[in-house]
């Protein structure tokens, strides 16, 4: 569950961080018309299969299933489905960033990836990330300045 070096309490505050980082990927995009944003992750659909996951798992679904990107997020104009990891990290790591888009392009290939930093917010394609060098700043036409900094300011104050 927890790394060895790392505490329950750790553990916990990595949690919360994450969880933070997902709510305001989610009120920011339900704060702009043009997108339906619909929890993704395991936890949010299928919760029932929670009590399974400590179980055999000979065809690997749950554990696909629980590699699922943490966001559908609908574009309105033009019609699109994009999967939507979601990350809080303090500072950027670009191979960290690297190697996390890797693992979720193996199994989702079309997946995005979303970082809230105390510095702003990036959002890019994860098959683009292994040939930058760089993440792309959140665009603000798709979530304009204004809304970013009023979410910026929460990550800031909660974490």
């Amino acid at each position: 569950m927890f790394a060895k070096s790392q505490t329950p309490i750790d553990f916990s505050k990595q949690l919360i961080k994450g969880k933070i980082a997902e709510l305001v990927f989610e009120q920011m995009f339900r704060r702009v018309d043009g997108y339906t944003v619909i929890p993704f992750g395991y936890e949010s659909i299928i919760p029932e299969l929670v009590q399974y996951a400590e179980r055999e798992d000979r065809n690997g679904l749950i554990e696909n299933i629980r590699n699922a990107p943490d966001f559908a997020l609908v574009s309105h104009a033009p019609k699109q489905v994009l999967l939507v990891e979601v990350k809080y990290r303090k500072n950027i790591d670009m191979e960290e960033v690297k190697e996390t888009a890797k693992r979720i392009c193996a199994q989702w290939k079309l997946a995005w990836i979303f970082y809230a930093t105390p510095k702003g917010f990036y959002f890019d394609f994860c098959a683009d990330i292994g040939h930058q060098h760089k993440l792309t700043y959140l665009d603000e036409s798709i979530i304009p300045i204004e809304i970013q900094e009023e979410y910026l300011k929460l990550i800031r104050e909660f974490i």
